[in-house]
């Protein structure tokens, strides 16, 4: 098993090139293989985009003006697999590919659709067939299309399906799997291991961060806040889930935390969280 950290959570520590430098070296220290990037934060990005990603609590940062294949050749460390939009696969699938194997990955991960409503059916459905076609396009590179999931896809459908239901149903499997992320879909309300298992080896990459809360309750009620915690610090059930991962074949792990970080720092969250997955590799 092979663990790679999500560079979102790095936005703060990879402003220049010097803090990208320590960064990653406190990564490979702390025992992970590499990162699984971002195409919007190893390139230059509108305001926009900036300001969306700050306001959901996990800032770019400036590092997309770095040279971020020389840097990671410089760590050692390798990627697992590139984020994108699909907008931008369906653009120009080719040069997403060719960008991808340039960092010495074969896998594109769509990262969910924004300003999209998984609630409704017929958009659901074109959605998934949006996801073959790029899907197709990248085979032919020799590149494979991920979904990764939030907590949203668990809307439902009102025929007794949610959305998630029908882009496992209508993808096809040839050109397009997936990378689950168990938080969200614990954080949905729903079973994450009974997901995983209805992927099986569709699920090829895995994305993983505890739920709990570090908080206290206020004088007003003692109902805690929850939010991704350390691994092994929270409350879910990492060791069943990555039973089952390693059950259907995920070689790669992916730790994504959020902004809920033990001393708001990201560097020492995934130091922490290492520990757990170190011992279990």
């Amino acid at each position: 098993m092979k663990t790679y950290v999500q560079q979102i959570m790095l936005g703060s520590v990879t402003s220049n090139e010097a803090q990208a430098r320590q960064t990653l070296q406190s990564i490979r220290a702390a025992g992970y293989d590499g990162l699984e990037l971002n195409s919007f934060m190893i390139h230059p990005t509108s305001l926009l985009v900036r300001a969306l990603t700050k306001a959901a609590g996990m800032p770019t940062g400036k590092g997309g003006r770095l040279d971020w294949r020389a840097l990671l050749a410089e760590s050692g460390l390798g990627v697992s697999s590139i984020h994108t939009d699909l907008g931008t696969l369906e653009r120009d699938a080719a040069a997403v590919a060719a960008e991808a194997k340039s960092f010495g990955t074969d896998r594109v991960v769509i990262t969910g659709m924004y300003r999209f409503d998984y609630a409704d059916e017929k958009a659901v459905h074109e959605l998934a067939g949006r996801l073959n076609r790029a899907g197709e396009m990248l085979k032919k590179e020799g590149v494979e299309l991920l979904y990764h999931n939030h907590n949203v896809e668990l809307l439902p459908l009102g025929n007794g399906k949610r959305a998630y239901d029908v882009l496992i149903d209508k993808t096809d499997p040839a050109f397009v799997n997936f990378e689950f992320d168990s938080y969200w879909f614990t954080d949905g309300g729903s079973d994450a291991k009974a997901w995983m298992r209805r992927l099986g080896s569709r699920m090829k990459l895995w994305h993983v961060t505890d739920r709990g809360s570090r908080k206290k309750g206020t004088a007003m009620t003692p109902i805690l806040t929850c939010d991704s915690m350390e691994l092994g610090t929270g409350n879910m059930d990492l060791d069943g889930l990555l039973a089952i991962a390693q059950e259907y074949g995920v070689e790669r792990v992916i730790l994504e935390s959020h902004k809920n970080w033990i001393d708001k720092d990201p560097v020492k969250s995934l130091e922490m969280s290492a520990a757990w997955l170190n011992a279990r590799k």
